[in-house]
C-alpha cells in the first residue's frame, strides 16, 4: 500500500468524473503511486471518467508514457474512460521521436475539450449579476 501522505497529487472529483494533473518532475516512484492511488478511487468513486491534465509536463520519458499506458488500460477494465489533455507540442514530439505510442490513450488538445469529451460543457453565459435578493427582516 502506498502511504498517500507522500503524494502530492492531487485528485478532485467532479461527479462522476476524476481530474487530476501531472507535474514535471514525475519520477517512476511517483507514476507508481499516483496510478495505484488513481486506480483505487476510480473503484471506489465508481468513477466513469478520468481526466488527467499533463499540460505542466514538459518531458515526457518510456516509463511515464508506458505508466499512461498501462493507467488507461487499468481504468477501462474498471469501467472508467480516461482522457490525457494538453499534451505540449515538445512532449508529443517526443514520444514520436522515441517511438513511442500510447495506444488506448484518448487524448484531448486542453482540459476543457477533455472535459466536454467526458460529457461535461460549458456554460458560455456567467451567472446574472445584480440578481434580485431576497432580504431578512
Amino acid at each position: 500500500m502506498t502511504d498517500r501522505r507522500s503524494l502530492d497529487i492531487p485528485i478532485l472529483r467532479l461527479g462522476d468524473v476524476l481530474v487530476t494533473g501531472l507535474i514535471n518532475e514525475l519520477d517512476d516512484k511517483t507514476a507508481t503511486a499516483f496510478a495505484e492511488e488513481l486506480t483505487e478511487r476510480i473503484a471506489a468513486e465508481r468513477a466513469r471518467g478520468v481526466l488527467i491534465d499533463v499540460s505542466r509536463l514538459e518531458i515526457i520519458d518510456s516509463f511515464v508514457a508506458r505508466a499512461l499506458t498501462e493507467l488507461s488500460t487499468m481504468a477501462r477494465l474498471l469501467g472508467a474512460r480516461v482522457i490525457v489533455a494538453g499534451m505540449r507540442p515538445p512532449v508529443a514530439i517526443t514520444l514520436v521521436e522515441l517511438g513511442l505510442q500510447l495506444r488506448g490513450v484518448e487524448t484531448a488538445l486542453n482540459a476543457e475539450q477533455g472535459m466536454a469529451a467526458l460529457g461535461w460543457h460549458h456554460t458560455s453565459q456567467p451567472p446574472e449579476r445584480g440578481a434580485r435578493r431576497e432580504t431578512l427582516g
